[in-house]
């Protein structure tokens, strides 16, 4: 531990903690959920004097917000700090897969303090070595095969006390319509801030963008130089470069990797929103102030991109530039997923005479976005969740009754109650009611099937299917407030 002068009272090299971790487990989905359990830093440092003094990380959040161009020289002292390695430790998921080491969460806490003196100690000594990470691959809902990397337990937790160091300063870097993985935001704000712009501005054109394989894509050597603009502790660019050189362990084979960020990991999305910064946020900030001729907004929820244009001429000059752009650092836009589309108050009137139908939807953070009208026949944005996303949770939902078709009954209704408030809860938007009533109608459709299935009567009468229905399954709610009200809240 440290002492109240900076100096430390542990032993100078503290005896490594034996290992014992089994083997690797049956791997599990890790989400990239970097923005829920983030640490808290106290705000005081350990003296008498706590609750007047700020903490040294709470100076360096008012030196970033102060000057945009201040380099930080001293910052690995506050990642190896005992007290940040154990709030980094207990934010950890307890159930996640191991990685190439084996080493579990339970195991890890058996000697806790111990382990995170030896690492500790490493860290400021600049011994330690980052693991490769275990790749795995996970369905997508286009049939695909997404990579997903398990990283060790110790790197997880220097990542996530890295994450919280940086996180003081590059949040008062990152701009206002940055969204995704950062501390205090969330999906539903971008959504809110979409639908405000869409509602509140004169956008008549949008352009869905999607970025071909980002995070294997993002340039080591550009993601370094962007770092450096902020820090200036070559420790912990040193360290980051560490996690980035690691490499990838696929059935047995090391591979080294020149690009991208393993996924899987707290570091990673802070990194993608850094290359983010600079490579699209900044000069489309200044794009919009400088070149557009009409209202520009703009949604970024991690690589989910929403551009909105009131001229089709700033759109089509806005793609044809920030392709340039995207190359230039090493990223694509995907030909065929990235397009644009009429959409706005006056698009279903102007394609109407033209003779071209209903005005075309996009996608984004789960929702069918589109053009309707509400009861009193005004222009409004409607939000139905993704038909395939849909179709894939009931899926999900039909494999597990499967498997849970012989428990009993009132476990398998708790299950069910918590997937069908956890499905209201993110999907629970104004306007969206029919498609969360075409879910839980289904899940009971789905639960009377696997009960009839596994009855020696024969088929469940619907009767006393309704009943369990009603008894477990909650109604629809709307969780979500209109984003007009919302946002004037917040602002």
């Amino acid at each position: 531990m440290m002492n109240e002068h900076g100096k430390s009272d542990r032993p100078a090299v503290p005896e490594k903690p034996p290992n014992n971790a089994g083997q690797p487990a049956a791997e599990g989905r890790e989400g990239r959920d970097l923005a829920k359990g983030n640490l808290q830093q106290q705000n005081a440092s350990r003296t008498l004097s706590r609750t007047d003094a700020p903490s040294a990380l709470e100076r360096a959040r008012q030196a970033a917000s102060k000057d945009k161009k201040v380099r930080f020289t001293a910052l690995l002292h506050h990642i190896y700090n005992l007290e940040t390695l154990r709030m980094a430790y207990s934010c950890l998921k307890k159930e996640a897969a191991p990685g190439v080491d084996g080493e579990t969460w339970r195991h890890y806490g058996e000697t806790l303090e111990a382990n995170l003196q030896y690492l500790s100690h490493r860290l400021r000594q600049g011994a330690y070595r980052a693991k490769p990470v275990r790749r795995v691959y996970i369905p997508k809902t286009d049939g695909r095969q997404r990579p997903l990397g398990v990283t060790a337990l110790e790197d997880k937790i220097v990542q996530r006390a890295t994450v919280e160091v940086l996180n003081t300063i590059y949040e008062a870097d990152f701009l206002g319509f940055s969204y995704g993985f950062r501390p205090g935001r969330s999906q539903h704000q971008a959504l809110d801030a979409l639908y405000t712009g869409l509602m509140t501005k004169k956008v008549n054109w949008v352009l869905d963008l999607d970025i071909r394989s980002f995070f294997e894509g993002i340039s080591h050597e550009w993601l370094v130089k962007f770092i450096q603009h902020r820090i200036a502790d070559r420790r912990v660019v040193r360290l980051i470069q560490k996690w980035l050189n690691a490499g990838v362990l696929e059935d047995g084979e090391r591979m080294r990797t020149e690009e991208g960020t393993p996924q899987g990991g707290s570091a990673s999305p802070l990194l993608a929103n850094i290359y983010l910064h600079y490579a699209f946020d900044l000069w489309v900030q200044k794009w919009r102030r400088k070149q557009a001729h009409g209202d520009v907004i703009v949604v970024r929820f991690a690589d989910d991109i929403v551009v909105g244009f009131q001229e089709k001429s700033d759109a089509e000059r806005f793609w044809v530039e920030l392709s340039e752009r995207m190359r230039k650092f090493s990223l694509e836009l995907h030909p065929e997923k990235t397009r644009l589309l009429e959409f706005g108050r006056l698009a279903a009137e102007r394609r109407r005479k033209r003779g071209q139908g209903h005005p075309e939807t996009f996608n984004f953070l789960g929702f069918t976005h589109m053009c309707g009208k509400t009861s009193k026949g005004r222009f409004t944005v409607v939000r139905q969740t993704i038909r395939k996303r849909l179709h894939t949770k009931l899926s999900e939902v039909k494999v597990e009754l499967r498997r849970r078709m012989h428990d009993p009954i009132p476990e398998v209704g708790k299950w069910l109650r918590s997937v069908v408030t956890g499905h209201n809860r993110y999907y629970g938007v104004p306007m969206n009611g029919p498609a969360l009533n075409t879910f839980r109608t289904q899940v009971g459709r789905l639960w009377h099937r696997t009960l009839s299935r596994r009855s020696q009567h024969g088929r469940v009468q619907w009767e006393r299917m309704r009943r369990l229905i009603d008894r477990w399954l909650p109604p629809v709610r709307i969780f979500h407030p209109y984003p007009l009200c919302r946002m004037g809240v917040h602002t």
